[in-house]
């Protein structure tokens, strides 16, 4: 039963509340396949995928559902379709905000506009703005779906890990419950447990980045208002209420506001209702009604583990990576880390594929994390200089945007989420060099319309062998696996996205549908061996 918690300031979700399990009872400690830990949205998601791939997954939280305020807001177009092969897509979809489109001002200017998807045909928005409880219940609502059709999910609410011991084949639990301490032991170990993530702490492992001095105030407003629904960032705002503001279009009339605080603030002073009003006051002007509804300090930060395996236990989101939120880089890039892990986990389980696997998870992964902080890193020097030089050369740049597109490459109010491409990973194939970059082995495979529907929606849970105007058999059996066919006939967004200038096309596509390897026609025995490759054999 799922509960609605409200007040007037505040939202949450009652999704799985506390009840004893027989575990508690057991004269020994039972021992679960995976364990996951973490029931916010990256722990839910990879709990989802785990079970809808047949694997059985305990998932531990030390509350009962969905925290309180928006959080996590802005989730991208790779979200969306790996949450549509989760089946949680449709009703995120329907309950959010959809936009592509974004301004960048300066105090009162308008320099350009921007367009995060000018391409058609795809099935999903650049984004969505919804709020992190939201996500969450929908990810819940597809557990549910997923357990009545018989997948090995189960949820337990405040259960609190309290210390965890690495064993050689197992990591054991010591957790806490409001009946008192039991133990459990895993084979497999993930830890989804925030950017504070007392599992790493337990293990004694570092969280190394850079701090940035900086501060800024997220005010979740509710208000009947006539701004389009657009991401909007101010550099050096007329309204004075910050060094940069930002604005978002959320559901049920909620807009987020950001203003940037700067550095030596009083935090507590910043937080009281009447300094919180004066702001969005100065930025809305008089007459305006509304509500606060949420309203947090969160300063930048940029870090990650060295390393996100560590024998039997696994980090994802933001318990392994941390970033700013300029770019909505966070809750997207950590179910990327879902989408990479699960399918690598399910075949070691199943004994398809050898442990080894998961070193990949952890150099993919990394490597996406380290993007990402590249990215973050950037566009937080630009929106708050560190000395009179940079500002100097940021306004100058911004000067020239309003004018100069040229300019407006050099503009940095966040680089939105994109999803990694894993050039160099251990696990890619052959490529073919007429065919686009964009598609190349380790990329993400871009939308397209075909054979009446969406390919992402056609390639399925496991590999794919999808042929564009090539021959091949219907289905390829090897290495423990069976590869099923996708043929399509050559359109104009296949051709782009896919042919390039070669006559055929035929794609090794993976679980979380990244190219593995690619060729013009099909060969059974390069194809065998790029899959063998491609799952760690």
């Amino acid at each position: 039963m799922t509960e609605l918690v409200q007040d007037r300031y505040k939202v949450a979700f009652r999704l799985y509340p506390y009840a004893r399990s027989p575990d508690q009872d057991a004269a020994a400690p039972v021992r679960h396949k995976v364990i996951v830990v973490g029931g916010g949205p990256i722990g839910l998601a990879m709990a989802l995928d785990l079970g809808r791939r047949g694997v059985p997954v305990l998932l531990l939280d030390d509350h009962e559902g969905a925290g309180l305020g928006s959080r996590a807001l802005c989730f991208a177009k790779r979200t969306l379709e790996i949450c549509d092969r989760l089946g949680a897509a449709g009703p995120m979809l329907a309950k959010g905000v959809q936009w592509n489109l974004g301004k960048v001002f300066h105090d009162d200017r308008l320099l350009y506009e921007f367009n995060l998807l000018p391409e058609g045909g795809h099935a999903f928005p650049a984004f969505i703005n919804l709020q992190q409880p939201w996500f969450e219940k929908f990810l819940h609502d597809a557990i549910l779906t997923a357990q009545a059709e018989g997948a090995p999910i189960e949820l337990r609410g405040r259960n609190r890990v309290d210390a965890v011991t690495p064993g050689a084949d197992h990591v054991t639990l010591e957790v806490m419950t409001p009946d008192g301490p039991y133990r459990l032991q895993a084979d497999w170990l993930i830890a989804c447990d925030g950017a504070r993530s007392p599992l790493r702490g337990m293990l004694g492992l570092a969280f190394d980045g850079r701090v940035f001095e900086d501060n800024f105030l997220i005010a979740d407003v509710k208000m009947k208002a006539d701004f389009p629904t657009e991401r909007w960032f101010w550099f050096e705002p007329h309204f004075k209420s910050g060094d940069s503001a930002l604005l978002h279009k959320q559901p049920d009339d909620i807009w987020r506001i950001d203003f940037q605080l700067g550095w030596n603030i009083d935090r507590a002073r910043e937080l009281e209702p009447a300094r919180i009003r004066a702001r969005v006051d100065a930025m809305l002007g008089p007459g305006v009604e509304y509500e606060l509804d949420w309203c947090s300090i969160y300063t930048f930060q940029c870090r990650r583990m060295e390393r996100f395996r560590h024998g039997r236990v696994l980090f994802a989101g933001d318990s392994a990576h941390q970033v700013s939120p300029f770019g909505a880089r966070g809750a997207n890039s950590g179910i990327q880390d879902v989408d990479n892990l699960a399918w690598k986990l399910a075949l070691v389980v199943e004994g398809t594929a050898p442990e080894a696997l998961l070193d990949s998870y952890d150099a993919e992964r990394v490597q996406a994390a380290d993007e990402n902080i590249l990215n973050s890193t950037r566009a937080t020097d630009f929106i708050t200089p560190k000395s009179p030089v940079s500002k100097l050369f940021r306004n100058a740049v911004l000067q020239l945007a309003e004018h100069l597109p040229f300019a407006r490459t050099l503009v940095n109010s966040g680089r939105l989420s994109v999803p990694c491409t894993h050039d160099g990973s251990a696990l890619n194939g052959p490529d073919h060099a007429l065919m686009p970059a964009r598609t190349r082995p380790g990329s993400p495979c871009p939308d397209a319309p075909a054979a009446g529907g969406w390919l992402l929606a056609q390639l399925g849970r496991g590999f794919t062998l999808m042929t564009i105007d090539a021959e091949a058999p219907e289905r390829l059996t090897a290495h423990g696996l069976t590869v099923p066919r996708l043929a399509l006939a050559a359109t104009p967004e296949l051709t782009a996205r896919y042919l390039g200038a070669a006559r055929s096309a035929v794609y090794l596509i993976r679980p979380d549908q990244h190219v593995a390897a690619r060729w013009e026609g099909y060969d059974e025995a390069a194809v065998s061996a790029a899959l063998a490759r491609a799952i760690g054999k």
